[in-house]
């Protein structure tokens, strides 16, 4: 996966890599249509939404397709030249995710740009042996501006903003008090606890519910509700027990308490009940929002935020704009010493070399592509790829092509490190979070859930979360901001209101992925500055914490 480049096909078509099988619609395509493939005019056999692919030559049964650089498949049966490449005629190396079943597998995405993009016609060389990969190992010149051409926003120019200072020197940019249920048995009685005119916002300060609804022990629990009741964006704690669960509240109290942060705990079996848990609880609220209001707000500077990455509801789009729109942002902010964190392991499948090759140290791009090589494994005995049914509507027909996306989030700066949920990156960098548990599926892992791996992103520090969609997604987070990046123009406009960025003005030729890149950047200062983005607006608060298994991370994680 080298350098991408675009090559036009009367505008309508494009050329992601000069060494692509197939061409991808730029523009809703109609069966009919004459399309120039290689020089040949091809009339469509059928629409063609866009972001789906048609090949760009004819190609033999059981011949490798490559996309932007990279195999994402291999064909079943021999193809024309013109004709459109999906799930009746292209399959994965690694897993079957043609299985995936669904109502809306079949379903075709609805046409959606109006007109072409503005594409660079010029043809830019790959990239040489040992060179550095452009963002995401890929360079897609839609709409790009010349070198050193600065064009779009300026860069963030505000004042320095100003941080939560917490007792254990870290700087949160939300004031929350979270009200912590340690049992699905007591997650009705926090959230009573939690709503009422008790809790009328005090500027600057939210209550927020979240827990863990087991009833017996599990360490990776343990450590991720640990890390999220000490986050810098969570000034105290009420915890809520019901009394007979395994969950170790004494352990968590004491984490919480040693941090500096308020805490308090509650069990509901020893108060009486709900009613009497529910009174006494409101009242330890009112208390710990009065203390977390007197926090000290001192300055905080750009290299002081951790920010985590994650796609959801992705469509071929997500590739096209959003993710590497997300790749050029996390190339500033890691120039500028922050900590950027991407993940989905179990989504960056056949993108184990590029990893390696990114890597700051051999040792760790060995454990890089066996993270990926983990996440393989692990899926294959859970019977189906981290892909789900709007995905393949959305044109992408196998997990290598969907994990070309997810990678060009991570831009193109030098990896610093693994981590797991619960760990934080202690310097500024790139670094990789693998959610995908260790050993054999104990607890299941059942597909793609993204506020779980918003959560672990969250444990790991992150301040605010970058979120691309192409179908649309609707999530949010309970403790940091999570600001939407849509990467289909047509998604962006029936699903504004929960969007904070555009990034399908690249399709339509209106920004360059630079462009959409500094939007991103100066939004997330604009955040961690006290803007609201639109899922808090709406009071997004989804949680989901539940069981899983890591082993101690190796010494050659971390650079």
């Amino acid at each position: 996966m080298t350098q991408l480049t675009q090559q036009p096909t009367e505008r309508r078509l494009l050329r992601l890599h000069p060494d692509d099988d197939c061409l991808v619609a730029a523009i809703s395509l109609r069966a009919g249509e004459a399309v120039d493939v290689e020089g040949t005019l091809v009339e469509l056999q059928a629409d063609l939404p866009v972001g789906h692919k048609i090949a760009a030559h004819a190609l033999g049964a059981g011949q490798a397709v490559r996309k932007c650089g990279a195999i994402i498949g291999r064909t079943t049966v021999d193809v024309s030249a013109g004709e459109h490449l999906h799930l009746h005629n292209l399959r994965s190396d690694y897993l079957p995710a043609h299985l995936v079943g669904g109502a809306d597998a079949g379903e075709r995405v609805a046409p959606v740009p109006t007109r072409p993009p503005s594409v660079d016609t010029g043809h830019r060389p790959t990239d040489g042996p040992g060179s550095s990969p452009g963002p995401g190992g890929l360079h897609l010149s839609v709409a790009e501006r010349p070198a050193g051409a600065e064009g779009g926003q300026a860069a963030f120019e505000a004042s320095p903003f100003t941080g939560y200072l917490r007792s254990d020197g870290r700087k949160g940019i939300r004031n929350h008090l979270l009200v912590v249920y340690l049992v699905e048995c007591a997650h009705h009685v926090a959230r009573e606890i939690a709503t009422g005119p008790h809790v009328a916002a005090r500027e600057g300060t939210t209550v927020q519910v979240v827990g863990f609804p087991g009833c017996y022990p599990n360490d990776y629990a343990q450590r991720v509700l640990t890390a999220l009741c000490t986050h810098p964006n969570v000034g105290g704690c009420l915890l809520v027990s019901l009394g007979c669960e395994s969950f170790d509240r004494h352990a968590l109290s004491k984490s919480v308490s040693q941090s500096g942060r308020w805490v308090e705990s509650l069990v509901i079996q020893r108060e009486g009940g709900t009613v009497r848990t529910v009174a006494r609880g409101r009242d330890l609220v009112e208390k710990g929002l009065e203390e977390i209001a007197e926090v000290e707000r001192t300055p905080m500077a750009v290299s002081e935020l951790v920010i985590g990455t994650i796609c959801g509801g992705s469509d071929s789009t997500s590739t096209l704009t959003a993710n590497p729109g997300v790749g050029r942002a996390f190339d500033r902010l890691v120039a500028a010493g922050a900590r950027c964190i991407f993940e989905e392991t179990g989504e960056l499948i056949g993108c184990e070399e590029h990893l390696r090759e990114r890597a700051s140290t051999p040792e760790l791009g060995a454990e890089l592509a066996g993270r990926i090589t983990k996440a393989a494994r692990y899926y294959e005995e859970m019977g189906h790829a981290s892909i789900a049914p709007g995905n393949l509507a959305g044109g992408l027909t196998t997990i290598e092509e969907k994990s070309i996306g997810a990678y060009a989030k991570s831009g193109s700066s030098t990896i610093s490190g693994v981590i797991e949920p619960g760990d934080l990156p202690l310097e500024g960098g790139l670094y990789l979070l693998d959610v995908v548990p260790d050993g054999s599926p104990q607890f299941g892992y059942p597909n793609i859930n993204d506020t779980v791996e918003v959560i672990e992103l969250i444990a790991c520090g992150s301040h605010v979360i970058l979120f691309t969609t192409g179908r649309g997604s609707v999530v949010g987070s309970a403790i940091s901001p999570v600001i939407k990046v849509c990467a289909n123009p047509d998604t962006y406009r029936r699903m504004a209101d929960d969007m904070d960025v555009d990034a399908g003005r690249v399709l339509l030729g209106e920004a360059s992925l630079d462009d959409v890149g500094l939007e991103i950047f100066n939004l997330v200062l604009a955040t961690a500055s006290g803007e609201t983005t639109r899922s808090e607006a709406l009071g997004h608060q989804e949680f989901q914490l539940g069981y899983k298994y890591f082993r101690a991370l190796e010494p050659s994680c971390l650079a």
